[in-house]
């Protein structure tokens, strides 16, 4: 599917993100042609400055700045403790009911010249993830050493904003996210993908809460996930009505 704005006015643009699309040119994949940057410039006929990123295979709610002003004080605001930052993913097993993963992460080595360097000589950098489960499903399905398979639906909010973040905490506190090449199991991705036709991370930005660059009106954006996570979650029974209420628009909340 492609992008689409969830809200626009005079100083930013918010929008849903597809899995697939970079969010600007990278020379870590520098062969893919779908950019959400040079997509949503031409559909909101607007110069817009990155705020912040979701990574490549992560759907969901992103924000860019009409001016390099704004860019920066949304990019501001989004790191501050009043900006709420709230994603959903699917893990494997039955993980703790909630719970804060404190756990310092050290950089992700994207370009040769950082791999060359040992982990011991990387520093690690504060990174704390909250959760909640939100529902779990046990499927008669022999995928690992098990005769049965166990999932949860989880909410995430983030503290800090670590590359990978939320990946690397789960596989640290080993529920590890569905779909996920580099710190998820093939064996559960590959039954997802051949089981549901869900080839895809199971991680979607649901919701960003933060004040307006311009007005200090809280502006809720909310987008529930679309295509084969969607209908993985209804295949579940995993029905959260208040996420469809807003699965295509954002609305300002003073």
């Amino acid at each position: 599917m492609d992008p689409f704005i969830l809200f626009e006015d005079d100083a930013l643009v918010a929008a849903y993100k597809p899995e697939g699309w970079l969010v600007h040119r990278s020379d870590i994949d520098r062969h893919e042609s779908r950019i959400l940057l040079q997509y949503l410039r031409d559909l909101s006929g607007s110069h817009l400055y990155p705020v912040h990123r979701l990574d490549k295979p992560t759907s969901g709610v992103i924000v860019f700045g009409k001016s390099g002003d704004i860019a920066a004080r949304l990019q501001a605001e989004l790191e501050s403790d009043s900006s709420v930052k709230t994603y959903i993913a699917v893990c494997r097993g039955y993980c703790p009911e909630q719970g804060e993963i404190d756990h310092p992460l050290p950089p992700v080595a994207d370009f040769k010249h950082q791999r060359k360097r040992t982990k011991a000589e990387l520093p690690r950098q504060d990174a704390i993830t909250l959760f909640r489960r939100l529902a779990t499903i046990e499927l008669p399905y022999a995928v690992d050493r098990y005769p049965s398979s166990r999932y949860s639906l989880v909410e995430a909010q983030l503290k800090t904003g670590r590359r990978h973040q939320i990946r690397r905490h789960f596989k640290h506190i080993h529920h590890p996210l569905i779909g996920c090449p580099k710190y998820g199991k093939s064996t559960h991705n590959r039954f997802f993908a051949e089981q549901y036709q869900c080839p895809r991370l199971l991680l979607h930005a649901l919701r960003l809460e933060f004040a307006h660059p311009r007005t200090g009106a809280r502006l809720q954006i909310l987008a529930a996930p679309q295509g084969c996570f969607r209908t993985l979650l209804q295949t579940f029974g995993w029905n959260l009505p208040d996420w469809e209420q807003a699965a295509s628009n954002g609305e300002p909340h003073e």
